[in-house]
């Protein structure tokens, strides 16, 4: 009896510090497949012509679950592998995805409050998105602000470095603009409406600003350097994020704005929507081609799957959303096949990511130590 509660015990351990090991090199940049997901399902049912309510759900509990799933992983990251950990603040490589951290808690929220409260109630549905939003903002604003810092401070970077991964720490504020509208309505009247509204503005300006400080060094190591790395190459389509999200939160601004402040700035608003969105998304396909061709050169030389193929997923996700956003200000049916068509690639995307990604974790592949 003595020897089977033994190795019942030496079992349960082995078990325990296999599920260590085995997260020890579980980086931030996995919630780049919770937000990929996630916005299969918002921006499914934010479509002109929106999906299967039962399909938008389903992706939702998807994304939702791998959410749970990766938070607790990560937790056990931090507390077993804290080493770990603060190497990876320390790599200029890996400590922008801190920023995915943020976006996938919005992703999520957002998701919840506009498909999941089908399932779990309107009530329960305003109390998750509003946890999960005021957690995503407050871990975005931090890393929008921190990660610079280490870049300045502590990281050693080279400019022929530059690459579009450095826009995801400061592209999160403007996640956070983009799904404030959704819980306005659910705030006080007057000041608390009003402050929510100005509030993701000035996030939207944080983001945008950060953003155009950014692109022209990503697009000067381009020319300069040349093409980025083959497993690199997919972050290309990370420049999209800002630009559809931006685009998306002005919308969305505006389709509030006449219920929480002057009528004056609502029409000002308005008409902003369409002023700044219209341009930037003529801006993002012109991106989306010039990614695409690289992307098709890459494959063409050899490129194998890696985690940045979820980089083809949430950024498209957002033009989705701002297509949509401006097919409803617009009233042009261009826009609305616009977002039909940016919807198919990205569900294709997800599907094609997802696929090898499980594939990978089975075969331990995708969570050994990097070579």
């Amino acid at each position: 009896m003595a020897t089977y509660t033994r190795t019942r015990t030496l079992s349960r351990t082995a078990a325990r510090t296999g599920t260590r090991a085995t997260v020890r090199h579980l980086g931030p940049n996995w919630y780049a497949a919770v937000m990929g997901t996630a916005i299969v399902a918002s921006a499914g049912a934010t479509l002109p012509h929106p999906i299967p309510r039962p399909v938008a759900i389903a992706v939702w509990a998807i994304a939702a679950g791998m959410l749970t799933v990766l938070l607790c992983a990560r937790a056990v990251h931090w507390i077993h592998h804290r080493d770990q950990a603060r190497s990876h603040l320390l790599d200029p490589k890996v400590a922008p995805f801190y920023g995915c951290l943020s976006m996938a808690l919005l992703a999520v929220g957002g998701a919840t409050l506009l498909v999941g409260k089908d399932v779990i109630g309107e009530r329960a549905a305003i109390g998750v998105d509003a946890v999960l939003f005021v957690a995503g903002t407050l871990v975005g604003l931090a890393a929008a602000a921190a990660v610079p810092y280490l870049m300045v401070a502590r990281h050693k970077i080279s400019l022929d470095e530059a690459s579009p991964v450095w826009l995801l720490p400061v592209v999160a504020p403007m996640v956070s603009a983009a799904q404030g509208p959704a819980l306005l309505p659910h705030l006080p009247q007057g000041q608390w409406q009003e402050a929510m509204l100005l509030a993701s503005y000035a996030m939207f300006g944080i983001s945008l600003i950060a953003t155009f400080v950014m692109l022209p060094l990503i697009f000067g190591r381009l020319v300069v350097h040349g093409p980025l790395p083959l497993v690199l190459t997919p972050t290309l389509f990370l420049v999209l994020g800002p630009l559809g999200q931006s685009t998306t939160a002005v919308n969305a601004l505006a389709d509030v704005a006449p219920d929480a402040i002057s009528q004056d700035y609502a029409s000002a608003f308005g008409a902003f929507a369409v002023v700044y969105g219209v341009p930037v998304m003529g801006f993002a396909l012109l991106w989306f081609a010039l990614a695409a061709a690289l992307v098709v050169r890459a494959l063409r030389a050899g490129m194998g799957f890696a985690m940045t193929w979820w980089g083809f997923t949430f950024p498209v996700g957002t033009c989705v959303t701002g297509a949509s956003g401006l097919a409803r200000h617009t009233g042009l049916d261009a826009y609305s096949w616009l977002a039909t068509g940016l919807y198919v690639f990205l569900v294709t995307a997800v599907l094609i990511a997802a696929f090898h990604t499980v594939r990978g974790l089975v075969s331990g592949q995708l969570l050994a130590a990097p070579r």
